[in-house]
């Protein structure tokens, strides 16, 4: 299909090689748990897609990511979902990186060893909630000589089994006294933290989405990022990369999956042309959605605009490519369903987006809000 090959000329461009090398995995290779896609995905330039170029990185905007997730979705659901955590981490941390004065020495030293050391990064934090729900201490943080002790769990947590960094939103005492936002880089291989099973579905197994707990991990002062200041732009920054970022891009892997099972039809050349076209023009709406909010971002559309913009998108592309995966699977037909479990998986694999936070129904009220006049708040 001639926009999903666009798609994946794009991802070629920046992770030269990985297109290919996912390619000669079968579907069920791809797919299951102990999968190499993740490695794969870090062989191949994938941790700097979204690393700013001064620290080594490709410097992609979100138009280009949006359109590299779509064609990672295709070729591996689990592996879109997975890189989705790194990159929307990487695009909240590298937001903080241009503040003079903002990050201190270790913490730069470790935001510019991600590409050349080929690290990569889970995030510990509430991903997929706007405002200060998104960064909402994930993680219980006690001060201690030299540093912090940290106690909790992220479950699912995805990257579990392959992450070199966690990074956790923690609270912390503010100058006043009071609980301030922090966030902590936590190194994988710290004492304390373990995985324990939790993702008990085949869909999606390849994103190493287990539980990670941390029992009295302590982190020095200098891995421990401040957040909350006088500087209401950059608490504007964090919330367009963690929030709009992760909304647009974990969506796009789901809409490329949906592609690959509609590119099946039209190969096939299953139905006919009416229903063919109807299945084309679903899943390039989808699409059309998520790389228009993408671009609104980058003509400097930002706030609640923003986010009521990429939540509408991906909202919009949940429902098409829902439609879109059940009609594919009828018109490839029994015969493919029973003889190859490929075309289930696909389906299967776009389902999980209507459970990613937040859901639709939770914020109907606010959206609904927003479009006659009112603030966006969403709680």
């Amino acid at each position: 299909m001639r926009t999903l090959e666009a798609a994946r000329a794009v991802c070629e461009q920046f992770h030269p090689g990985l297109v290919g090398a996912l390619k000669e995995l079968t579907w069920a290779e791809r797919e299951k748990p102990g999968s190499p896609v993740i490695e794969l995905f870090r062989a191949h330039e994938g941790v700097g897609l979204l690393v700013p170029r001064e620290h080594g990185g490709a410097g992609a905007d979100l138009v280009q990511a949006v359109q590299v997730m779509r064609a990672l979705g295709s070729l591996s659901p689990s592996l879109a979902a997975a890189a989705t955590m790194h990159h929307f981490t990487a695009a909240t941390l590298y937001a903080l990186a241009p503040t003079e004065g903002r990050l201190t020495g270790a913490q730069i030293d470790v935001l510019k060893s991600v590409v050349p050391d080929r690290r990569i990064m889970a995030s510990g934090w509430a991903e997929g909630r706007t405002e200060q729900n998104i960064l909402a201490p994930a993680v219980k943080a006690e001060r201690v000589d030299g540093g912090y002790v940290l106690n909790g769990s992220k479950k699912p947590c995805s990257l579990s089994g392959s992450m070199d960094i966690l990074t956790a939103s923690i609270a912390v005492t503010g100058p006043t006294g009071e609980p301030e936002l922090a966030m902590a880089l936590i190194p994988a291989d710290s004492p304390g933290i373990t995985t324990h099973p939790f993702w008990g579905n085949d869909v999606l197994a390849a994103a190493e989405s287990e539980e990670v707990r941390l029992t009295d991990v302590f982190i020095t002062e200098d891995l421990v990022i401040r957040t909350t200041d006088e500087d209401p732009e950059r608490m504007q920054a964090l919330q367009l990369a963690g929030f709009v970022w992760f909304e647009l891009l974990i969506s796009a892997g789901y809409v490329g999956a949906a592609g690959a099972l509609v590119e099946k039809v039209l190969e096939r050349k299953r139905g006919g042309a009416q229903d063919q076209v109807q299945l084309a023009i679903r899943v390039e709406s989808a699409y059309a959605l998520l790389e228009g909010a993408a671009r609104a971002v980058l003509d400097g559309v930002d706030g609640e605009e923003a986010v009521a913009n990429a939540l509408i998108a991906r909202y919009g592309a949940q429902q098409l490519i829902a439609e879109s995966t059940a009609t594919a699977l009828e018109l490839l037909g029994g015969l493919d369903f029973i003889t190859s479990a490929d075309s289930a998986r696909l389906a299967s694999g776009v389902r999980p987006l209507a459970f990613h936070p937040p859901s639709r129904a939770s914020v109907a009220e606010s959206l609904i809000a927003y479009l006659g006049g009112e603030p966006l708040v969403l709680g």
